[in-house]
């Protein structure tokens, strides 16, 4: 007797949900909630409104698992879209967008002041990805932190795929130029370009 090891995908534990299954929806949940939570505390700056933003974007999924179409965008994409949308209608709310800070974000090594300066690193690449207009900080959430290629961040973004293209290289320079900025010479953070068609 064999037994079918692959995990489902995700279009496959939405139908089962949609046919009343709560194993598949806590599943999908599973599988997503953290990379949503990430996304909203990036674009918030907020533990708390990332945890109620995640929780608005999955109560939205499980009251209308008959609306999302898989043929229209992945799951991680339509999430991501969700998720966006609120944090906007949030952010219209409070004007502002509270800063990032860098608790618990430190990076484990065996040298204490490679661990400082790691963590001021990031402190600061975080610090500089707050402090970009929000249209350019959704891009590189979505493609540089998040790795959804350009057709999907244009897909969660509702804009067309050159915009993304254009908002992420004005992004990139636009947070190169800031880390530059604070950084010394000698060590200038390189910006990633992973984002893949």
């Amino acid at each position: 007797m064999s037994t079918d090891a692959r995990e489902p995908s995700d279009t496959e534990l939405i139908e089962r949900a949609q046919a009343g299954e709560r194993e598949a929806f806590a599943m999908l949940y599973r599988r997503h909630q953290a990379r949503v939570y990430r996304f909203a505390r990036a674009m918030t700056g907020s533990d708390t409104l990332a945890e109620d933003i995640v929780q608005e974007v999955f109560l939205g999924l499980m009251r209308g698992l008959g609306r999302y179409d898989a043929s229209r965008a992945a799951l991680a994409t339509y999430l991501f879209g969700v998720a966006r949308n609120i944090a906007r209608h949030q952010a219209r709310g409070r004007r502002r967008l509270t800063p990032l800070d860098a608790a618990g974000d430190a990076v484990a090594v065996d040298d204490p002041s490679a661990d400082l300066a790691q963590s001021d690193r990031v402190r600061h690449v975080r610090a500089g990805i707050a402090a970009l207009p929000r249209r350019y900080r959704e891009v590189i959430l979505l493609c540089d932190i998040h790795d959804l290629s350009y057709v999907d961040a244009a897909d969660a973004l509702k804009v067309p795929l050159g915009t993304v293209r254009s908002r992420l290289h004005r992004a990139r320079q636009q947070l190169l130029e800031r880390l530059q900025r604070r950084e010394e010479p000698s060590s200038r953070i390189p910006i990633s370009k992973r984002c893949v068609i």
